[in-house]
């Protein structure tokens, strides 16, 4: 009698909790996570309402348009994706690869080219997987996307750039930091840059819940266990905060202290984690996540070209 008993509470927290909080949190991930159709995170810009978001954008596609003459559209292929991307060639032997977050496509990326340019780097800005024109459906947030970034690299190389670093920016250095501590990576990707990298996702996540006023409990978990499965990312035990502790490269990392996705103190526990020799973190006083350079231009592009000068 009391195993019935025990059967049916199991089975009334199965259809009562369990099971409604893995439908409500799938529609979350469905929409964070999958392009369910082919203009969403397409190459426009993701937040037209947002007025610095939008300045940003147009200030990067004035820069695409001065440099067009440089540009050829490029793709790779890793596996059954077709991969995407624009590659500015002014006539160098060394070259930046510019990694976006989620949502974004490579004319995102445009807005943070001129220090790499000014620098006498070729700078190649790519449509992430699921993103812009490259193949794809499900984002896994760097976790295999990484192996993308080894084949732009690859492709690089190949057109006769000696050194190739990253800059990535939220996601996007998540997905530098796993290209770069990857036990495949080449030797010519040389260093990278952060822009607002996070110690994990599953962090970020709920920073992004607290700011909206919503409970991490249990919805949160109900979207950590859709991206286990279906991206195939481990977002709660792995991470950038375990990764870095493979980074020997050279590293520099953006932070603002604004931040309240990628907190502030937590890239001291980024920078304290990794053993390379060649490692900087800065903090700039004003910005929200993935809007430092936009408060302080003239700052983010020193800082920048200084670290590009001692590679």
């Amino acid at each position: 009698m009391i195993g019935y008993i025990i059967l049916a509470v199991i089975a009334a927290v199965l259809l009562l909790f369990v099971l409604p909080v893995l439908a409500m949190s799938f529609v979350i991930y469905f929409i964070l996570l999958v392009r369910n159709k082919p203009d969403k995170w397409n190459r426009e810009c993701s937040f037209p309402e947002d007025p610095e978001y939008v300045g940003m954008f147009k200030e990067g596609l004035k820069w695409g348009e001065k440099y067009k003459e440089y540009k050829t559209p490029v793709t790779v292929q890793n596996g059954r994706f077709r991969l995407a991307g624009e590659y500015f060639d002014f006539g160098s032997d060394k070259a930046v690869i510019i990694i976006s977050g989620r949502t974004e496509g490579c004319y995102y990326s445009y807005y943070f080219a001129e220090p790499y340019r000014a620098s006498g780097y070729n700078v190649l800005v790519i449509d992430n997987r699921a993103h812009g024109q490259s193949d794809g459906k499900v984002s896994s947030l760097g976790y295999k996307e990484y192996k993308d970034i080894l084949q732009w690299g690859k492709m690089l190389h190949d057109k006769g750039n000696r050194s190739v670093v990253l800059h990535g920016i939220c996601i996007g250095a998540s997905t530098a930091l796993f290209t770069m501590t990857a036990k495949d990576c080449p030797e010519y990707m040389t260093a990278m840059v952060s822009d607002g990298m996070y110690v994990n996702f599953f962090e970020s996540f709920k920073n992004h819940m607290h700011e909206k006023d919503k409970k991490n409990f249990p919805m949160t978990y109900g979207v950590m266990v859709h991206i286990f499965f279906i991206s195939g990312a481990n977002v709660v035990t792995d991470g950038p905060i375990k990764r870095i502790r493979n980074m020997n490269k050279p590293i520099l990392m953006l932070q603002s202290r604004e931040d309240t996705y990628s907190l502030p103190e937590l890239a001291a526990t980024l920078y304290d984690a990794c053993p390379s020799t060649h490692k900087k973190l800065v903090y700039f006083d004003h910005g929200a996540h993935s809007r430092i350079r936009v408060n302080d231009v003239e700052g983010y592009d020193r800082t920048v070209m200084e670290f590009l000068q001692t590679l």
